[in-house]
């Protein structure tokens, strides 16, 4: 079952920014990074893909 985040629609911090750009740099998958941030998947790939980030993919 899917997590729930209460944080619907809030916008993204410069704080929350500079930890994506460090988590992506990382390697870390996008389900470690959404927990992390307390954001949904989408929330960090819309981000992600706005910034030119590459999220690891991890099998």
């Amino acid at each position: 079952m899917a997590e729930k985040f209460e944080r619907h629609r809030q916008p993204w911090t410069t704080d929350e920014v500079q930890k994506l750009h460090t988590l992506a740099k990382k390697g870390m998958g996008l389900k470690a990074i959404s927990k992390a941030m307390t954001r949904s998947e989408e929330s960090i790939h819309t981000r992600a893909k706005l910034d030119k980030l590459k999220i690891a993919k991890l099998r």
